[in-house]
Order: C-alpha cells, then sequence, then structure tokens
C-alpha cells in the first residue's frame, strides 16, 4: 500500500464514522485532506470498500465556473420517481436536474466516442456532504463521494431524436426550459467513467448539475422536466 492509499484509508474511516452516525465531520487534518483528485477519488473508494457498498455506475456533478465532479453511483442512492426526500436525513441539500443512462455495453477504459446507452432516465440529483460545510477544495467533495446525496429517477426512454429542453420547477410549472446537449454531457461522463478504470454494461452513467441549483425546502416539490425525455419529480419533507 503506498503513502498516499494508506491515507486514504484512513480518511474513509473518518467519513465512514460520519455516514453511519450521521453527525457531520469536520475538516479533514491537514495529514489526511487528499493531495488531489485521485486520492480524492482512493479515498471514496475505499469508504465504499469499508461499508460494504459497490458502485453500480459513475456520476458527475456539474458546476458552474467550477469542475465538474465524478464519483460512484450506488444502488442504495437510487430513489423511485416522486418519492418522498426527507431533507433532515442530508447535509446542506442542493437540487438539479439530471439525466442516468444504462450501457448497453461496456465502457473501455481505452475506449473513443459516445457511450452505448439502452435507455435514458430522467432525474433530480440531490447533492449533499457528509462534511458540516460542503468542502471548498476539489480533492475533499471528491473524497465525500462527489458529494452524492440522492438521485429520484424517473421512467426510461430512448434516446431522443429531437433537441432536448430542460427545467426544474414546481410541479405546476411547465416552462419552456433551456436546450442542453446530451452528447457533450454524457461524452464527459463516459471520459470520467474511463478515467476511473471502465464500465461493464447494464452499468449506469449520471449527469447532475443540467440546471442551476436549487435548495430545496420542507413542504416543497420539485419536478424536472426534459422534453421528449419526460420528467422525475420529489416531494420534500
Amino acid at each position: 500500500m503506498t503513502e498516499g492509499e494508506a491515507r486514504a484509508d484512513v480518511a474513509a474511516r473518518w467519513l465512514v464514522e460520519a455516514l453511519e452516525s450521521g453527525n457531520p465531520l469536520a475538516r479533514f487534518p491537514p495529514e489526511l485532506a487528499p493531495r488531489d483528485a485521485l486520492e480524492g477519488a482512493e479515498t471514496a473508494a475505499a469508504m465504499l470498500d469499508q461499508t460494504g457498498h459497490v458502485a453500480c455506475g459513475v456520476r458527475i456533478l456539474r458546476r458552474p465556473a467550477e469542475p465538474s465532479l465524478t464519483g460512484p453511483v450506488i444502488e442504495g442512492r437510487l430513489l423511485p420517481m416522486a418519492a418522498t426526500v426527507a431533507l433532515a436525513a442530508l447535509r446542506h441539500p442542493s437540487a438539479s436536474a439530471a439525466l442516468l443512462g444504462v450501457l448497453g455495453a461496456p465502457l473501455e477504459a481505452d475506449g473513443i466516442g459516445m457511450p452505448s446507452l439502452l435507455r435514458l432516465h430522467p432525474a433530480i440529483d440531490l447533492a449533499a456532504t457528509r462534511f458540516s460545510e460542503v468542502p471548498s477544495d476539489v480533492p475533499s467533495c471528491i473524497a465525500d463521494l462527489a458529494l452524492l446525496g440522492y438521485l429520484v429517477v424517473g421512467k426510461p426512454r430512448p434516446w431522443p431524436s429531437a433537441p432536448v429542453r430542460v427545467a426544474l420547477t414546481a410541479p405546476a410549472n411547465r416552462p419552456r426550459g433551456e436546450l442542453i446537449d446530451l452528447e457533450a454531457a454524457f461524452m464527459e461522463a463516459a471520459a470520467a467513467a474511463r478515467a476511473l478504470g471502465g464500465l461493464p454494461a447494464g452499468a449506469v452513467l449520471v449527469v447532475a448539475g443540467l440546471t442551476p441549483t436549487q435548495w430545496p425546502e420542507p413542504g416543497v416539490a420539485l419536478a424536472a422536466r426534459f422534453s421528449s425525455l419526460g420528467k422525475a419529480e420529489a416531494q420534500f419533507v
């Protein structure tokens, strides 16, 4: 085990304790803080290993004027359409529209081009942290499962034949939405997954941050609407 891997293993224990106890974690001590994105990813992987979770895919969280975050998708963090989400279970939650794609063929580490996607699911991404405050540095955010909270996932649809618009609003609202470049979004996700070693067929690729961030409150509902791809909806308590 390298020095970086040993440091990641110890840092992961801190995160696991915060995850299992529900108690917020202070910032990493300087001697444990991941030094770069790779150490952040090693910490996240060690965290999954220590908790017995198995990643079912890769998620990227796009952030305005900041680098995208890459981290694992965990099945237990996928919620069905119209789920009710207890905000007390999440620390500093923020919501954005997302798309979940299911791979129809392996995504090889040395591959190029668009991933083969069997279907797409509209989703609401709920980012959250195990720390008392959202980390300000990218490596710590990556270590914190790339701020994975929950994903509320809608019904499957095939790859659209027309341009797609997206909006995240109250369910009763039906705005026109903003155009998104689906191919560019999933090329970015595929590149991130390939950098981590690739994915098998049936795994998922998630692109979150497709709309400006919103901060949900108890008693409020949100719907992520995608033209020609349907919607995902969540109620917050």
